[in-house]
């Protein structure tokens, strides 16, 4: 079982990685425009890096999701590759939120492209095993006869 889900597993560990990364920029924001909490405004530097950490923690949940669906009824090893594309263009957005609001938009844009194709995926995979459990139709022999 493990030998299925272990790509899986590791993106997991990256993204939470990557998640504390950003949580930590945000406390140094903090410390150095001396905005200590509950407060969430402050110059328009530091409100750049504490939306960015919060959009990207809005996010982790739905990506979470479809990285295991994908992974586990579609193909492990595809859905790991979109999972570092994902990570890889949240950080992106991160930096590029940091530095200004507009640099932000080519990594989203991207990143949620990243996340429908994991739906599709998911949807795909999710539906095949559907049909090939409850109603024996086997898709793929289907599609190759």
């Amino acid at each position: 079982m493990l030998d299925q889900i272990h790509l899986l597993a590791a993106v997991t560990v990256l993204g939470v990685l990557e998640q504390a990364y950003f949580f930590l920029q945000v406390i140094y924001a903090r410390r150095a425009f001396g905005i200590s909490p509950p407060k969430t405004s402050g110059p328009p530097e530091f409100e750049r890096i504490f939306r960015a950490q919060v959009n990207s923690s809005e996010y982790f949940p739905i990506f979470l999701a479809l990285l295991w669906q994908a992974g586990l009824f579609f193909h492990q090893g595809l859905a790991a590759a979109l999972g570092l594309l994902y990570l890889y263009a949240r950080y992106c957005y991160f930096m590029g939120y940091r530095a200004s609001s507009s640099e932000r938009l080519g990594p989203i844009y991207f990143s949620t492209g990243v996340l429908w194709i994991l739906i599709a995926a998911s949807a795909l995979g999710i539906l095949h095993f559907f049909l090939s459990h409850y109603f024996g139709l086997n898709v793929l022999q289907l599609l190759t006869a």
